[in-house]
């Protein structure tokens, strides 16, 4: 009787922990995004996807990180900002600037 408690346990574990990651996934780099200026040659990698598709991420991460650069550089080191209705954070204070962009539940990392 242990065993097949211990068993239906397992198994209902299992149909409950639905992955929460199922729709995380990680992008192709935003390959020399700024040419002919002083970001030329610098790339946006480490595109993570959450609730979106890759196709998605790359834009957002390309898009929303040229809006960016053209914002003052925050005494903080922490840039915030909107971008068509993604809230995104910028952390600048590491050698890599950090960013995540937040709509929703959906969410796009990346790294310049």
């Amino acid at each position: 009787m242990k065993t097949g408690c211990a068993l239906c346990l397992i198994v209902l574990a299992g149909a409950l922990a639905t992955p929460a990651s199922a729709s995380d996934r990680d992008c192709r780099p935003v390959l020399d995004p700024y040419p002919g200026t002083r970001f030329a040659g610098e790339d946006l990698t480490r595109i993570r996807a959450e609730g979106v598709s890759c196709r998605t991420a790359r834009r957002v991460a390309r898009r929303a990180h040229a809006k960016a650069l053209r914002l003052p550089v925050p005494v903080s080191g922490i840039r915030r900002y909107t971008w068509r209705s993604w809230n995104v954070r910028g952390d600048l204070r590491p050698a890599r600037d950090e960013y995540v962009a937040r709509r929703g539940e959906q969410r796009v990392r990346w790294r310049f």
